[in-house]
């Protein structure tokens, strides 16, 4: 384990998620490069049975740190043998419940148990096929045609029958840990200006947006944690105010929307039905600042990978997000605003608001750090306003409960392969096949 953080948290290797490490003492030193020796880095082996952690403070959340995918250990003998392409080796390495079988693009990805998995006697699915499906229509006909299970994505559900599929028992709605919100590039004038990023804001009816284009039980949402986040209550947000809307952005010199620049608004044209989703929420946004305020937008549709340079570079002027929690921590969403996070892609930097996630995050007192948090989510949501949440995701999955059993709803949508199996004839527990 030692060796698999150490080298997700060297810089050499330029891990996604290597800023999971700055909890460690000298981890973030050791992540941006300014600490050469990873020994000074707090995680030790002891002995062959024992992980030492050694962390900057108290961390609430440090244990779900741990159940993120960065800090997995991986197989050092075969990195250390095939280098970068150690995930081409055959058979491939792994301790879990699965082995590799194949992995065909296009098509499928096969495994199957794993006979030397610690658990493998409750591990009831012999075979899992992972279908890589992106069509909304093709899935539902898989999944009617008895080919495929398990469909996960809320995505993958036909937008012209989500209404009459969310009545159907093997369809599954829960209340998910993600945010649908806006960005704005801070950077960039007009937006350099709060009461013109409130102005935008409370001119959204997002009631109508929810009720007119998502259609699948998603909550307005006035703060960026959603209000089920574990030992967190959001703050009170900004409504729906387009009289307020106008007034500010009079104070702000554009009275009527007279002299305001023309923008573009940005989204992505995403995979499985979420591109028509963004163009819609665009096109209600449009109108909506056209009406209430008075002023003209343009719609920018790009590939993801366009969106996301964008985000980096500040070569945008406003734009479409998400965001959904790694960890059930209201900190999985308001760290991603302090002033040097790679999440943050706003150009806002509020010192205070920094300040008060840091003291948060070393509070073991729950109540002063829920009380640290939601005066930081005022900050972001209502008076320096750097984004505009619009909804809280809600998931939807789909599966027959009298065929498929080890299924188990939760915010995170997390849903370990071990457990899955078939339902056996005589209702009980035997091994399933998938």
């Amino acid at each position: 384990m030692v060796y698999s953080w150490l080298r997700a948290a060297n810089p050499a290797t330029a891990s996604d998620y290597a800023e999971e490490f700055f909890y460690l003492k000298n981890g973030e030193a050791f992540v941006t490069g300014r600490l050469k020796d990873p020994a000074l880095v707090g995680v030790h082996a002891p002995d062959q049975y024992t992980v030492r952690v050694e962390l900057n403070h108290p961390t609430a959340f440090f244990l779900d740190l741990c159940a993120l995918p960065v800090m997995s250990v991986v197989p050092r003998q075969t990195i250390e043998k095939y280098g970068d392409r150690w995930l081409m080796a055959k058979p491939l390495p792994g301790s879990g419940p699965f082995e590799l079988v194949y992995w065909r693009p296009n098509d499928k990805v096969r495994l199957k148990k794993n006979p030397r998995y610690w658990d493998a006697a409750n591990t009831p699915s012999q075979i899992i096929d992972i279908l890589p499906v992106g069509s909304p229509d093709t899935s539902l006909n898989l999944y009617e045609q008895g080919q495929a299970d398990i469909v996960l994505d809320r995505t993958l559900v036909p937008g012209e029958l989500l209404d009459m599929l969310r009545q159907r028992p093997d369809f599954h709605p829960f209340d998910y840990l993600g945010t649908y919100f806006i960005r704005f590039n801070v950077t960039h004038k007009p937006f350099d200006d709060p009461r013109v990023r409130r102005a935008l804001a409370l001119a959204i009816d997002k009631e109508r947006i929810v009720a007119k284009i998502t259609r699948g039980g998603e909550k307005p949402a006035a703060t960026l944690v959603p209000p089920w986040t574990a030992n967190y209550t959001p703050p009170a947000g900004p409504g729906y105010d387009p009289a307020l809307a106008r007034k500010l952005l009079a104070e702000a010199g554009y009275p009527g929307g007279k002299g305001f620049p023309r923008f573009e608004y940005m989204f992505d044209a995403a995979a499985g039905g979420g591109a028509k989703l963004h163009e819609d929420i665009g096109i209600e946004l449009q109108q909506m600042w056209r009406d209430n305020l008075g002023i003209q937008v343009d719609l920018r549709q790009v590939e993801w990978k366009v969106l996301l340079s964008s985000y980096s570079h500040l070569n945008y002027e406003v734009a479409r997000a998400s965001w959904i929690g790694d960890y059930n921590d209201a900190n999985t969403f308001l760290d991603c605003f302090i002033g040097n996070s790679g999440n943050n892609r706003t150009g806002w930097k509020n010192a205070q608001y920094d300040s008060l996630i840091n003291e948060a995050n070393q509070q073991t007192d729950l109540r002063k750090r829920e009380q640290l948090f939601q005066q930081a989510e005022t900050l972001l949501v209502r008076d320096e306003m750097p984004i505009i949440p619009i909804f809280f995701y809600v998931g939807l999955n789909y599966f027959d409960t009298n065929k498929i059993q080890g299924f188990y709803q939760n915010i995170l949508d997390d849903h370990p392969l071990q457990t899955l199996g078939r339902v056996s004839k005589d209702r009980g527990r035997g091994p399933g096949e998938k």
